[in-house]
């Protein structure tokens, strides 16, 4: 058996949160789902030793003093300790070499554990015309297109350079640092997934997989499944 962790929300009620759909897209006869919760940043570090991956999962607004900015004025709610949490969640993960796969806000996490920044923001924020990235449709339809960069690990996997997903967000990454890249792209050039530049699986994607049910999310999933056991 692998043992693949789950980020968490705090949420109302001081109660630890996660979508089942978090836990069914990696729940594979060979994977234990494990929960992580927003305690001590520095057992982050003891959880990545233990798991053989990570899936940072999405969520709320990330505090921006990750980033040495101060907070826009629209920028939502925010919950430290899970930021602090998750930060180092991905530095060690990180610097252990573990699989990751980072969806909307934990692909936001893994840009700024690696460097980068993001816009707190993007219709106030972003220079240029935006289509719809908060979409008022179900979770599970696809709502806008995204290109992909042609032989990226991304590509390889999804096999398509031209694909549509869905949309649940108003932040996203601006800045990308090595050794991450950007490796697809809204038409309005907004950053939909970065990857390593030479780790066989850290990824990010801005769209929510997990509550897909098309082939290209289910060969994501299992790509990842399939690099935490390597």
């Amino acid at each position: 058996m692998i043992l693949i962790g789950i980020t968490s929300s705090i949420v109302e009620g001081g109660r630890l949160s996660t979508a089942i759909d978090n836990i069914s897209a990696i729940n594979d006869e060979s994977v234990l789902p494990v929960i992580l919760p927003n305690i001590e940043p520095d057992k982050a570090w003891h959880y990545i030793k233990t798991v053989d991956g990570v899936l940072l999962t999405g969520g709320g607004d990330i505090n921006p003093m990750l980033f040495n900015e101060d907070p826009h004025p629209h920028l939502g709610d925010i919950t430290p300790e899970r930021d602090l949490f998750e930060y180092e969640l991905a530095k060690a993960a990180l610097a252990e070499g573990k699989p990751i796969l980072g969806i909307c806000r934990g692909m936001q996490i893994l840009s700024i554990a690696a460097g980068g920044d993001m816009y707190q923001d993007l219709p106030t924020q972003y220079e240029g015309d935006l289509v719809q990235h908060r979409q008022r449709a179900p979770r599970g339809y696809r709502s806008h297109q995204i290109q992909l960069k042609p032989s990226s690990k991304l590509e390889s996997i999804v096999t398509c350079t031209t694909m549509y997903v869905n949309s649940f967000h108003h932040q996203a990454v601006r800045n990308v640092s090595f050794p991450f890249q950007a490796v697809a792209w809204t038409n309005d050039r907004v950053i939909e997934a970065i990857e390593h530049h030479s780790h066989p699986f850290q990824i990010g994607v801005q769209w929510h997989p997990e509550n897909m049910t098309d082939k290209q999310s289910k060969k994501l999933f299992q790509a990842f499944i399939h690099a935490c056991t390597s």
